[in-house]
């Protein structure tokens, strides 16, 4: 008998062939469109960032921390959370935290002060913490293992996605009816969202169409050690090679406005358009980059294709983001950027396909969350107030031309995890054979 056959088998699909490949679709379609909610929310403060400097006397140290502020709280809750969100209930967690970052957001639109609107961001942290690791594990839930990495790379892609309309968008109203109604139109945003969410997915339906439904004895009340996830070798490396490679992108999504606000003497609402294409590259990298990451997968008799597709894109973007900031402002200087924008946030894909497949299914989701974390701590929450803290001592520019060096730790990180990856597999297979018993 084999391992799959041990652990548990796979109930019968629900009659309907059409059913059967349109659902998972539709789920997908939804939670990709919460999380653009989730980023629209996030990062349509990027946009206003010339606004309220101007309005309020900001520093970029501030200006930072109200971006970083929402990815420290996701950095912070996004483990328990997880955790909490394989037990209660997936879909009803994902639709509470919705309700949360939405509600917080409109509470930025009637912030009066700075401390009042870093309150208010702080909730949206709140909010937001769990979400990109739940979201990704009921979507990776319903689809195959061949898929992982550019499925991944798709749904993380639309953080990207979502930060290029909360910019553009964000800006546009600033400009034109104020910075305020920016927050209040992503608010509104996010619970009509929320709510066609919970009228169409469901836990029961999830179930129907799981590939890989939990084994009976994790359905039983046996489920694999929250431990599991940090005793592996192999799974560390994904979650720091993860996390530091996240720096970059990070970097560009919050501070690409005030860059060409700042050294191409643009007005915030047209930075902001300028910028949200960047951001748009940065988003298709991740899903392009997670479908060469599979089929470069594919064509190979081992594991390592992920692993090693995710140091190419971080090589590639090194390059080019240190050559570009490096250049004089021009058309050179904005291709080479452009360029490596594209592969920016390109191993999202493989380090979410290779952290899925190192955790087991009862604890997937808080699996993700441990590399949300990885992602939110040393990239998100980092990459925008360390760059901001360098900022007011060298320059925006000066600051922007040392990011890409963190690239150098997270392929060092991605190097050693190959090399662990075979004892990873074999460390899960021991542990999904001691759950089953």
């Amino acid at each position: 008998m084999t391992l799959r056959e041990t652990v548990g088998r796979a109930p019968a699909p629900p009659t309907g062939s059409g059913t059967r490949r349109t659902y998972p679709w539709l789920v997908f379609a939804l939670a990709f469109g919460l999380l653009l909610s989730d980023y629209m929310s996030r990062q349509v403060l990027s946009a206003v960032f010339p606004v309220l400097k101007a309005e309020w006397s900001l520093s970029d140290a501030q200006l930072a921390s109200l971006s970083s502020v929402v990815a420290l709280m996701v950095g912070l809750l996004t483990l328990p959370l997880s955790l909490v969100a394989d037990r209660w209930g997936r879909v009803r967690s994902l639709v509470v935290m919705a309700v949360v970052w939405s509600l917080a957001t409109l509470l930025c639109a009637v912030a009066g002060n700075f401390h009042e609107l870093l309150a208010a961001r702080f909730l949206v942290g709140v909010g937001e913490a769990a979400y990109g690791s739940v979201g990704i594990a009921v979507v990776l839930g319903i689809f195959a293992p061949r898929v992982h990495a550019a499925l991944g790379g798709a749904f993380m892609a639309g953080g990207s996605f979502g930060s290029v309309v909360g910019v553009a968008v964000g800006g546009s109203l600033a400009v034109h009816v104020g910075w305020r109604w920016s927050f209040a139109a992503m608010a509104a945003f996010g619970l009509l969202l929320v709510a066609v969410f919970r009228a169409v997915v469901s836990e029961r339906k999830l179930d129907e169409y799981a590939v890989e439904p939990r084994s009976p004895a994790a359905s039983a009340g046996g489920r694999a050690p929250f431990t599991s996830l940090f005793t592996s070798p192999a799974l560390l490396c994904t979650y720091v090679g993860s996390g530091l490679h996240m720096f970059t992108p990070a970097v560009l999504l919050s501070w690409t406005p005030s860059y060409f606000n700042r050294y191409y003497h643009l007005r915030a609402d047209e930075a902001a358009v300028i910028a949200a294409a960047f951001v748009l590259l940065i988003g298709s990298g991740m899903v392009i980059c997670g479908i060469i990451s599979d089929r470069f997968t594919r064509s190979r008799a081992d594991a390592s294709g992920q692993w090693t597709a995710g140091v190419a894109f971080c090589v590639v973007s090194l390059v080019c983001l240190s050559a570009g900031f490096g250049l004089a402002s021009g058309p050179t200087s904005l291709i080479l950027i452009g360029c490596g924008a594209f592969f920016a946030a390109g191993s999202s894909g493989p380090t979410a396909a290779i952290a899925a497949e190192l955790s087991h299914s009862s604890v997937r989701a808080t699996g993700l969350g441990a590399l949300t974390v990885a992602n939110n701590v040393l990239g998100l929450a980092l990459g925008p107030f360390v760059v901001g803290m360098v900022a007011d001592h060298l320059g925006l520019l000066g600051a922007l031309r040392l990011a890409p060096l963190v690239y150098l730790a997270a392929i060092a990180a991605l190097l050693l995890g190959r090399r662990l990856h075979p004892a990873g597999k074999l460390r899960l297979d021991r542990l999904a054979l001691s759950t089953a018993r």
